[in-house]
C-alpha cells in the first residue's frame, strides 16, 4: 500500500518496507560475518556472537538516523539525494566502527592475553593502540663495538636501566632486572594506530550503509512508479465511469418518450384504468432504475426483472399483440451485467417487431453458459422490417450503437454483440465474461 503525504501527495515508502529492508541488511551482515568466522577457524566465535549482535542492532539504528535525513529529499534531484547519502553516511559509519571497537574490545584484550601466555610473555595494549611486550630472561645484547681512534664515542642509547646496551648495568641496578621491548603492531609509532583500525572497520560499514541508501533510493522510484500508475489508473476508470454514465443515461430518457407516447395513447382512448396501471408499473420501473449505480453491474436475475416491468407496461399498450418468455438457468442469476444493457435491444424488439404488425409476437430474453462466458440473447418472431418495408438499422440504431458501446467500455474485447434475422424472426445476442455478483 502506498503511503500518501497529506500536503503534497507525494508518494512514501511504508515504514514497514524499511524496516524490514534495514533488519535484512544487518541481519546479512550477521550471518556473513559468522560464517566467516566459522570457516577461518577463528577463536572465541562462541563469546563474539553477543558483540556482534549488539553492533548489528547498532548499525540497523543508525541505518533508521539515516533514513530519516533521507526521507524529506525523496522528491527532490537525484543529485542532492546522492549527495545526502555521501555526506550523512560518513559519521554514521564512524560511529558504527565505534561502537564495533568497544563492543569487542574485552574480547581483544582476552585473546591478546591468551596470545601472551601460550608464548610465555605478558602482552598488554596501551591507549595509543601500541603491544607491550615483556619479555623475562631475554638475553644480553652483544657488545658495542669499540670507537676508531679519532672518532667521537657515540652517546647512550638509553639511560633506562630496564633498557639493555650491552654495558655494564649501572650499581644500583639488579642483575635480574628486566628488558622491556615495545613493539607497533600497527602503525610507525606515530600514535595514529587506534585511529587507522577505526578508519578500517568505518570504510567497510560506510559502503554497507551506501548499499543499503542505493537499495532504498529503489524503493522509492517503485513507489513513484507505482503512484503515477495508480493515478492514471484512477482517471481511466473516472473516464469510463463517466461513458458508461453518459451511455445509461440516454437509455432513460428514450424509453421515457416511448412510455409516455403509450400513456397518451391510454388516456386519449378512454382507457383511465389501463393509464392508472401503466403509471403504477412506470413509477416501479424508475424506482428500481434509481436505486442502481448507472455504471455499476446487477445480477442477470435483477436485469431480467427490469425487462419484464417494461415489457409489462408495452403489454398495456398491445394487449393482444404482445407475449413474452423469459428463459433464465437459476446458475446464471448471479452471474453480473451492465445494468440495463438489454433495455435497447427490448425497446427494439417491441419498435420494430410487436408495433408494424397486427399478429402476435413472442419476444423471448435468454441466458446460457458457454464454458467461462455467458450468452445472452433478445429475439422476436417479427419480420424484422419497419413500418416503411426496410429493414432496422441493425448497426447504426442508437440502441444498438449504446449496447455496443457500454460492452466495450465495460468489458474492452471481451465481449460482443451480433444481430440480425434469423429463420424465424429477428435476433441480438451478447457475449460477456461470466462474472458472479458477490451478495
Amino acid at each position: 500500500m502506498i503511503e500518501l503525504d497529506s500536503v503534497q501527495e507525494r508518494p512514501r515508502v511504508p515504514f514497514s518496507t524499511v524496516l524490514a529492508s534495514v533488519a535484512g541488511l544487518w541481519a546479512f551482515y550477521f550471518v556473513m560475518t559468522t560464517l566467516r568466522g566459522i570457516v577461518m577457524q577463528l577463536d572465541h566465535q562462541a563469546e563474539m556472537l553477543v558483540p556482534r549482535l549488539a553492533v548489528s542492532a547498532a548499525g540497523a539504528g543508525v541505518t533508521l538516523i539515516l533514513w530519516l535525513l533521507m526521507r524529506p529529499f525523496d522528491m527532490k534531484p537525484l543529485g542532492l539525494r546522492i549527495a545526502i547519502v555521501l555526506l550523512a553516511g560518513l559519521p554514521g559509519a564512524v560511529l558504527i566502527a565505534q561502537i564495533n571497537d568497544i563492543a569487542f574490545a574485552r574480547i581483544e584484550a582476552k585473546m591478546i592475553s591468551v596470545l601472551g601466555e601460550d608464548g610465555g610473555v605478558r602482552i598488554q595494549k596501551d591507549g595509543a593502540g601500541n603491544i607491550l611486550v615483556d619479555i623475562p630472561g631475554l638475553p644480553p645484547v652483544p657488545p658495542v663495538p669499540p670507537v676508531p681512534p679519532g672518532r667521537p664515542e657515540p652517546p647512550s642509547l638509553s639511560d633506562d636501566p630496564t633498557v639493555s646496551t650491552g654495558r655494564s648495568p649501572p650499581e644500583d641496578v639488579p642483575p635480574n632486572a628486566k628488558r622491556i621491548v615495545r613493539v607497533n603492531a600497527h602503525s610507525d609509532g606515530d600514535g595514529m594506530s587506534h585511529w587507522q583500525e577505526i578508519t578500517d572497520v568505518a570504510i567497510a560499514r560506510y559502503f554497507l550503509l551506501v548499499a543499503w541508501a542505493a537499495l532504498y533510493q529503489s524503493l522509492v522510484a517503485g513507489e513513484r512508479m507505482r503512484g503515477a500508475e495508480r493515478r492514471a489508473g484512477e482517471s481511466q476508470r473516472a473516464a469510463k465511469a463517466a461513458e458508461l454514465r453518459s451511455l445509461r443515461y440516454q437509455v432513460n430518457p428514450h424509453f421515457l418518450f416511448n412510455s409516455l407516447n403509450s400513456l397518451s395513447a391510454l388516456v386519449l382512448t378512454g382507457k383511465a384504468d389501463k393509464a392508472e396501471q401503466m403509471i403504477q408499473t412506470i413509477s416501479t420501473f424508475y424506482r428500481r432504475s434509481l436505486a442502481s449505480d448507472p455504471t455499476g453491474d446487477v445480477p442477470l436475475a435483477e436485469e431480467f426483472a427490469q425487462q419484464r416491468s417494461y415489457l409489462e407496461i408495452e403489454e398495456v399498450r398491445f394487449p393482444q399483440r404482445l407475449r413474452t418468455i423469459y428463459d433464465l438457468p437459476p446458475e446464471l442469476e448471479s452471474a453480473c451485467v451492465p445494468g440495463m444493457i438489454l433495455q435497447p435491444l427490448v425497446e427494439n424488439s417491441v419498435k420494430y417487431a410487436v408495433a408494424p404488425t397486427s399478429r402476435t409476437i413472442t419476444i423471448r430474453i435468454s441466458a446460457r453458459a458457454e464454458g467461462d462466458r455467458i450468452v445472452v440473447t433478445v429475439s422476436d418472431d417479427g419480420n424484422g422490417e419497419t413500418a416503411t418495408g426496410l429493414p432496422p438499422p441493425s448497426s447504426h440504431g442508437i440502441g444498438l450503437q449504446n449496447v455496443r458501446q457500454r460492452l466495450e467500455a465495460r468489458f474492452g474485447d471481451a465481449a460482443s454483440l451480433v444481430t440480425g434475422r434469423t429463420e424465424h424472426g429477428y435476433e441480438t445476442t451478447i457475449t460477456i465474461p461470466w462474472v458472479r455478483h458477490e451478495r
